[in-house]
């Protein structure tokens, strides 16, 4: 056993100031146990789970008598104390130590002894049997040992006479009898505690009844929550396995979808999570050769031409040498808690032995430490950052086995010099680095190229260097010091190439072992290397005939003497591999072919400049996990982790605030939802500075920007500097208003609704005298369409309109919006061919909506223009006007009885600029991006404004419908919210966007910054004017109000900057704005579309305060996926919920008069040019079955429940009528623990359960919808809900029960079809039951 505790009021006091505090015990330790008075702080649990880790296996808590009965009545116990005491018991229990409950010292409380007397009272013995009993009742489910008297030997000193200690032994003998009689069920213990040598001089009847006697000389360990040392030795683990269990991790994560492994966590981390940023000493310090310092083997190789680009060198490098004190006030306005540096070894030991002591250096390392204190930040120093002395280099550097103890020299040298003010110590800095970047591919000093023999002899000298300082360490300066000692390893992520193959798997383990188990292995498991690597490297050297492994190997005395020798886990990490099986030649040898797998970028993930290395933010979390898993969850800090980014990039360094953003969130996700014990994190690095192999030249990785072509080196703290400011105030990321769910509802009548388009879902493209559109001219043109894909069939909805219209009743939507095909009633564009066939199609589907009680929202124009009218100049032809305005007429008059909702069109934009810009959708004209766009949009605007005066003219009077256009728009943030530029590109974006179509039709002319744009664009291209077109006076005022609502279509946002196209004549030169995205945005399946809720939020907040807060209908909204099908599509119900909790934010907090809303789309369909590759339906449709069956996706179940509450019910009021109406996915989960409760009871007392499913009759909620048994849908309700069931009490139910009281049935009125219908919902539940959960029960 070994025994921790117990808690004080000091360790209590320092945890809630200061979480990195470490316990400490005053001289009188009696009064100053913690005992309830103050509340426990909520750093505790990780000091419990500290201790755990450190092998603590028991803690004591001493109770206070007189604070849990005040009075000493048992009946009157003080609840906040007992509250109290019982959480420190389960912390500790869930923390996995056993405490040790003392129930009192030894004298008589105070209270206690005015009334009573001391011990020699009779009655006192009663009343602490009393005492015992009720702290027995209250805390003995918590724990196992009790010590009825902690301290008895101070009864002998405290003046009693023997009987006052034979009366307090009497009290104890009394509690040991209580305790077996009544509580000791699992096998209790009850003792005492004396000093040894009390025990051993006294002679006293001491009763038998103590299972064992406490001996108080054995002192409780103190271990600090934030420990400035070791006090217990590291648990030896078993070697790894090959591959290692750590595989797990593999298994837990490498399945996850793209949306599951990226979706955001919101959280914090534990207070006194240390946030640090590190340098090292040759990047930054300059001085190379000036007060004393020697040459290390960096300022020899730097000096040599040729070595580095452009012969840059660290002769200056920041000057830090020289700007303590703007180093230092970098590091204060950051706000760190630590900071990572490293001494150089040279500066100090300017020979590198300890003879050679420079004053100066020593000086220097003063000065930084002791500001570092002075403003609260704590030094994490590196011993050893790759810049060796080159007068030890000249002795044969690392791979001398003397310099085991030149290191060890110097080291001590610094222990005892900084050890006082250091308390975090790192021996050497990614030695992964030295040995196989510096002895085996020969890139760094001492670029020597040995790649099969000199990494394995180095990193074997390396291990020695470190477990001998380590023990220096522990040896001499622990104690008095208190500090960690540490080693900083560096490791990628692999992930295998197919997580589904055995030798991927294994490969993939080997890798990390190859890189991190190298160094990680000894040091944390058992000394020697991992069996993955002395296999490899051992067969490899037989293959090559070698009478030896290459690798070396440690004695057992070896392995003890390392094992062990780090008291944190320290990480470097920056990117993820790809890893693939692959069998390797055997000669050359090298430490690469060794490991016989060959190594991929992960492609999906951004790249940065360096090359190799891309932001692949979510191997951090399983690396950390891996950490775990291996080397027995230690505690853990990032020690490197960072970006870098161009040297053109000085502050504005956007991407390094992606990769914050994302990696450390994935180190919060392994901290707060995996458990792993990670303790702190540093960005590499502070600031701009040498780096390495490309100098100045290629990347900085800092966040200060440091102009290293001034003399004087200023510093400019960069946008990232703020944002990891931000990240440290708030401790994490905090979840904010703009990610909380709103609960509330919609307005009584809000529009539900669920859209296709003709093209796209109809086909029958040559069916009853349907004429040639557009889009079939350009979808049988090659190369148009992804796949050559078309929509001659599409969903085949011309003859299938039937089950459409089902799955919107199933839906529960109240609206469906479609588009009518305008070749299909008019052929060649005009009516002087109308196509009753085709008229009488949309006369069909549209009764058959409304008889299903659902209104349609007809749109006339969805992109398919009549090919015969492009053929006379299609949207750049001034007649388009008049086209569409017969075309309309026709339709207003033959279905405006049955229709009340009219768009005339659907996103103008994409007709313009895609269409006539761009090229890229039909009718693919791309050779005039200039005009074109402008031209067609100028048309499309004045054809809508004679549609609505059409309608407004002559049909709303006696049809009563209204009618507006549909605008598509993304919303636009500031790359840079803090430059005015920026901020101005995402407000031309918007107005060059939504604007553009938007601004005359509800404001009458297009925008001041439009006109500008294209104005300024079109001079300086030497055009005498604007290429953008002017609208008469005339014109103004006819098409100004042209709207009975603001029709909406959104899906994304971007982020905008300002950018310079030259002197291009086209759009986005006019525009003048380049876009990207947040890399935390979730992808979907189309590349343009990222999950961005709140900048629906804001484009609705946006319409609103811009156009005057018209009613709005959102007309389209949804997500995509591609690639494999799964019908659980959590992407999507994310998108929705989250998306319509903005919309509903934007109406009850923003005032937006918000109407309605549409699902884009029904059914997956042809997505024009990505053809069928893009699915963003709501059904699946199974293309590769000719009859195209469609499918419900998950989503359906979410957003018929989102419709039916009208929004988002408060979980906090109960369960909603609206969420219990059949649906599985919102079940009643108090009444689920209930039922819960009532069958574990049942078989817990031997009773099998016999489950009835349902009595007989339709349920009410479910009969106002589905009616009764006679309804068709009502068995596949049922099954879903016997699916559920079995799903969640199967595992304590053998028999069911579908329906009782069938006979019922006969007896309700109901006809026997009713009664077919239940038998056959039995016939589906028998079969579902057999077919997936019968493993030992029946039906």
């Amino acid at each position: 056993m070994l025994l921790a505790g117990p808690l004080t009021h000091s360790l209590v006091k320092n945890l809630n100031l200061n979480p990195s505090a470490s316990q400490t015990f005053p001289s009188d330790v009696a009064h100053d146990v913690f005992d309830c008075r103050d509340a426990l702080p909520p750093q505790i649990r990780d000091h419990f789970q500290y201790l755990h880790s450190r092998g603590v296996t028991h803690f004591k808590v001493p109770l206070s008598w007189s604070h849990l009965l005040p009075t000493g009545d048992p009946r009157q116990p003080n609840e906040d104390t007992v509250r109290c005491y019982r959480t420190l018991l389960e912390q500790l229990t869930e923390s996995g130590l056993q405490p040790l409950v003392v129930l009192h010292r030894s004298t008589v409380p105070e209270g206690l002894r005015t009334t009573l007397g001391d011990w020699e009272s009779p009655e006192l013995p009663e009343v602490f049997e009393r005492y015992a009993e009720f702290v027995f009742s209250e805390f003995g489910g918590l724990v196992q040992s009790w010590i009825t008297f902690s301290h008895l030997d101070e009864l002998r000193g405290d003046g009693q006479e023997a009987s006052g200690l034979q009366g307090a032994l009497h009290a104890h003998d009394r509690v040991y009898q209580l305790y077996h009689r009544t509580f000791s069920v699992k096998g209790g213990q009850v003792s005492f505690g004396v000093r040894a040598e009390f025990h051993h001089s006294r002679s006293i009847n001491i009763s038998k009844n103590a299972e064992s006697l406490v001996n108080n000389n054995l002192q409780s360990r103190s271990v600090s929550y934030f420990p400035k040392s070791m006090t217990t030795k590291r648990i030896v683990l078993s070697g790894s396995e090959v591959p290692s269990r750590s595989k797990v991790v593999w298994e837990n994560f490498s399945h996850q979808t793209n949306f599951q492994r990226k979706l955001y966590y919101y959280g914090t981390f534990p207070e006194g999570f240390q946030w640090g940023v590190s340098s090292s000493a040759y990047q930054i310090e300059g001085a190379w050769n000036v007060d004393g310092k020697g040459p290390s083997v960096w300022d020899t190789f730097t000096q040599k031409p040729g070595s580095i680009p452009n012969n840059d060198n660290g002769n200056i490098a920041c000057d830090s040498y020289n700007k303590v004190e703007e180093d230092l006030n970098m590091l204060r306005d950051l706000r760190v808690k630590s900071y990572s540096f490293s001494l150089s070894w040279s500066r100090i030991f300017s020979n590198g032995r300890n003879t050679s002591v420079n004053q100066m250096g020593v000086n220097y390392y003063n000065r930084l430490i002791n500001g570092l204190l002075t403003h609260n930040i704590t030094p994490m120093v590196t011993l050893y950052y790759w810049d060796l002395p080159q007068a030890l280099q000249d002795i044969g550097g690392w791979d001398n086995v003397n310099m085991i103890d030149i290191f060890n020299d110097f080291c001590d040298f610094c222990f005892s010099t900084f050890g006082d003010r250091v308390k975090f110590w790192i021996t050497f800095n990614q030695p992964y680095t030295i040995a196989w970047s510096g002895y085996g591919l020969g890139q760094v000093p001492p670029n020597v190229k040995d790649p099969g023999v000199a990494p394995y002899r180095i990193a074997h000298n390396l291990l020695k260097a470190h477990a001998k300082v380590y023990h220096t360490y522990s040896d001499k300066y622990r104690e008095t010091q208190g500090g960690l000692v540490s080693i900083s390893l560096n490791a990628d992520w692999v992930e295998p190439k197919d997580p589904n193959v055995p030798r991927e798997i294994a490969a993939a383990d080997r890798a990390l072992q190859f890189q991190l188990g190298w160094f990680a292995h000894p040091i944390f498991r058992n000394g020697d290397y991992p069996d993955a690597m002395k296999w490899q490297v051992g067969n490899k050297s037989d293959l090559q005939g070698l009478p030896m492994s290459r690798l070396p190997t440690f004695t057992d005395q070896e392995k003890a003497y390392i094992q062990g020798t780090a008291d944190v886990f320290c990480i470097n990490s920056y990117t993820t591999k790809i890893v693939r099986y692959m069998t390797t030649w055997p000669t050359p040898p090298s430490y690469e072919t060794d490991q016989e797998l060959g190594k991929e970028e992960e492609t999906s993930s951004p790249g940065t400049p360096i090359g190799g290395q891309r932001a692949v933010s979510w191997g951090m979390r399983r690396l950390l996990n891996w950490i775990k898993e291996e080397y027995g969850d230690p505690d853990i800090y990032i020690t490197e982790n960072g970006i870098a980014s161009d040297p053109a990039i000085t502050v504005d360094d956007t991407d390094r605030t992606f990769f914050f953003k994302m990696y450390i969130d994935e180190a919060l996700k392994a901290h707060n939802l995996d458990g792993v014990r990670l303790k702190g994190y540093s960005v590499n690095s502070l600031m701009d500075s040498f780096d390495w192999l490309t100098g100045y030249q290629r990347f900085f990785m800092g966040l200060y920007h440091v102009d290293f072509k001034s003399p004087s080196r200023p510093r400019t703290p960069k946008r990232s500097a703020n944002y990891y400011n931000q990240i440290i105030m708030d401790n994490g990321f905090p979840e904010t208003e703009v990610e909380k769910m709103l609960y509330g509802y919609f307005p009584d009548g809000f529009a539900w609704s669920s859209a296709t388009a003709s093209y796209q879902v109809e086909g029958g493209w040559r069916a009853d005298g349907k004429g040639l559109s557009i889009w079939d001219q350009f979808s049988h043109l090659p190369g148009k369409i992804a796949n050559d894909d078309n929509g001659d069939i599409a969903c085949n909805s011309y003859n299938k309109f039937m089950e459409d219209v089902s799955m919107l009743k199933s839906l529960e939507v109240g609206h469906y919006r479609l588009s009518i095909s305008w070749s299909r009633v008019l052929p060649d564009g005009t009516t002087n061919s109308i196509n009753e066939a085709g008229l009488n199609f949309y006369h069909r589907l549209i009764d058959a909506l409304l008889a299903a009680n659902i209104q349609p929202q007809v749109t006339l124009y969805h992109w398919d223009l009549p090919q015969a009218l492009q053929d006379k100049g299609g949207w750049e032809s001034d007649l388009s006007v008049q086209w569409f305005k017969e075309y309309a007429d026709l339709m207003f008059s033959r279905l405006g009885d049955k229709v009340k909702f009219w768009i005339t069109f659907n996103e103008p934009y994409i007709v313009a600029n895609l269409g006539y810009g761009y090229g890229n959708f039909a009718p693919g004209i791309g050779d005039r991006p200039g005009t074109g766009p402008y031209i067609v949009a100028h048309n499309l605007i004045k054809a809508h404004a004679e549609a609505w005066h059409l309608y407004n003219d002559e049909y709303r009077s006696k049809q009563g419908g209204i009618i507006s256009i549909t605008l598509n728009s993304d919303w636009a943030y500031p790359r840079n919210p803090t430059k005015q530029e920026d901020n101005d590109a995402a407000n031309r974006y918007i107005q060059f966007f939504l604007g553009w179509f938007a601004h005359p039709i509800f404001k009458g002319d297009y925008s001041e910054v439009m006109k500008k744009g294209v104005r300024d664009q079109s001079l300086l291209g030497n055009f005498t004017k604007s290429r953008l077109p002017e609208f008469t006076p005339s014109e103004i005022q006819r098409i100004n109000g042209t709207h009975d609502y603001f029709g909406l279509n959104h899906y994304t946002s971007v982020l905008a900057f300002m950018a310079d196209y030259g002197n291009q004549q086209n759009y986005d030169a006019d525009r003048g704005t380049a876009v990207i995205s947040d890399w935390s945005w979730l992808e979907s399946g189309s590349a343009w579309l990222r999950i961005t809720p709140d900048g629906f939020r804001r484009l609705l907040k946006f319409i609103k305060d811009e156009y005057g807060n018209p009613p709005i209908y959102v007309t389209e909204n949804g997500i995509s996926e591609k690639g494999p099908v799964d019908l659980n599509d959590i992407h999507r119900i994310y998108y929705y919920e989250n998306y319509i909790n903005q919309a509903l934010k934007a109406h009850l907090i923003d005032g937006v008069d918000i109407r309605g809303y549409t699902a884009w789309s029904l059914m997956d369909n042809y997505e024009w040019a990505m053809g069928y590759e893009e699915r963003f339906g709501l059904f699946f449709v199974n293309r590769s079955d000719p009859s195209l069956p469609r499918v419900p996706k998950a989503s359906t179940k979410r957003f018929t429940t989102i419709i039916r509450c009208n929004g988002f019910p408060d979980p906090s009021q109960g369960p909603h009528h609206c969420l219990s109406e059949g649906d599985p996915s919102q079940p009643h989960q108090d009444t689920l623990r209930c039922y819960r409760t009532l069958l574990e009871q049942l078989t817990e007392s031997g009773l099998q359960p016999l489950v009835v499913l349902h009595r007989s009759t339709v349920p009410e909620g479910l009969r106002t919808k589905l009616v009764d048994w006679e309804s068709p849908e009502l068995p596949e309700v049922f099954e879903r809900y016997a699916e559920f069931v079995f799903s969640e009490f199967g595992d304590l139910v053998q028999s069911w029960i579908t329906f009782s009281h069938l006979d019922e049935l006969r007896d309700d009125g109901q006809k026997a079809s009713g009664l077919q219908g239940a038998l056959h919902a039995h016939d589906r539940v028998y079969q579902l039951y057999h077919r997936t959960f019968s493993v030992k029960g029946k039906t």
